[in-house]
């Protein structure tokens, strides 16, 4: 028996609300859109970064909790925002030295982390304000946000128009759908980066004992900063094998393996296909043994990004008012694999104007490993 439907359902149809969720320094306000159906399934997105900020659902025993880290209030996210939620671009992960090389001229991106750029720069798509141009209700519950990257924006040739589309169903699909169009060549690779404990933010069960899967025959490794190799590597005989299920803990301190000791436990491209697909394919699978929780991931892209959580140090105090650690939460971002401009032996990021970079992601959740209809 699955406890997604544990509530009686007064009506079928996914639902919407709306409310304020604070001001930014000049006056702008910012807005939450909590998503919902009839079976207890809550997502809260607000339109700073446009940015995951809650994940209501139940447990096997019906028990609802959020199981996304964030901030109670706008305040967090501006002082210290650690990317909880946050839509990722222009370049999701890493380029080396902040640099790319397009139709032979060199470009300049923000070297916010460690001498790269990570995540778009140091006002990526995650620090920013977007634009809220429609919501609905009905068999899915939806929200639909824009936002235009101007021409130069942190070191990026182009002007981007970026839309970010959630919407939930009474499935228990949390679909993100992330496109871009441009007016000029340029690079583009978007994701979401929402961290997960689905014991519950600020469980004192982190989420070192979740159960992962991720169907990938070979892994980027990195240097000390964390810039791929160039290398493709087999996860065969390794920490990074995760084809059939394995507890995150089980191997995320073996200092063995120097790419454990590179990345302070997992913050590594997995990679799935070498192709974007036209429809969503499985990246991972995860389930919580002490709820029962889990999700299904699905997406286009061809590469996984698995992050363990490790720089999570204390400092952050979440929604509930505990303090994040290390090995609280994971992150599994669907994207083009980090540094491609750079490497290009593993695909292209190039965008040209007449057409589309599309990112769709799908979580399928479940409790007790079925899905619930």
């Amino acid at each position: 028996m699955c406890a997604m439907s544990l509530t009686p359902a007064v009506t079928q149809a996914a639902d919407y609300a709306r409310s304020s969720f604070g001001k930014l320094a000049d006056g702008r306000a910012v807005e939450a859109i909590t998503l919902r159906n009839a079976k207890g399934v809550r997502a809260a997105v607000i339109n700073y970064g446009a940015a995951l900020q809650s994940l209501v659902m139940p447990d096997r025993n019906g028990t609802l909790a959020d199981v996304t880290l964030g901030y109670a209030s706008l305040d967090g996210y501006l002082t210290k925002p650690e990317y909880f939620g946050g839509t990722v671009g222009r370049f999701a992960n890493r380029l080396a030295d902040g640099k790319f090389t397009l139709d032979g001229k060199v470009y300049q991106t923000p070297r916010n982390d460690h001498g790269n750029s990570l995540h778009g720069g140091e006002r990526g798509f995650d620090k920013v304000l977007w634009e809220v141009v429609e919501v609905k209700r009905g068999d899915t519950a939806s929200v639909r946000m824009r936002y235009i990257s101007k021409d130069g924006d942190q070191g990026y040739p182009g002007t981007l128009t970026v839309f970010a589309t959630y919407s939930l169903n009474e499935a228990n699909e949390l679909r993100m759908e992330y496109t871009a169009t441009t007016d000029e060549p340029t690079i583009a690779n978007i994701t979401n980066h929402a961290y997960w404990n689905l014991a519950g933010e600020g469980a004192a069960v982190g989420a070192m004992g979740h159960v992962l899967t991720i169907p990938a025959e070979h892994y980027t490794p990195v240097n000390d900063k964390l810039i791929p190799t160039g290398e493709l590597r087999p996860v065969a005989d390794t920490v990074f094998d995760f084809r059939s299920p394995q507890p995150i803990g089980a191997r995320v301190r073996e200092a063995r393996e120097q790419q454990i000791v590179f990345g302070k436990g997992y913050d590594h491209n997995f990679m799935i296909a070498r192709d974007v697909a036209k429809e969503p394919r499985l990246l991972a699978r995860v389930e919580e043994p002490t709820t029962g929780r889990g999700f299904e991931l699905l997406s286009n892209q061809p590469a996984l990004q698995f992050y363990s959580g490790n720089f999570l140090d204390g400092t952050v105090i979440g929604k509930s008012g505990r303090a994040y650690r290390q090995g609280d939460a994971l992150v599994l971002e669907p994207q083009l694999p980090p540094d491609l401009p750079n490497q290009p032996k593993l695909g292209t990021a190039r965008l040209d104007p007449g057409t589309t970079y599309r990112n769709v992601i799908v979580y399928r959740l479940f409790v007790n490993g079925a899905r619930a209809h």
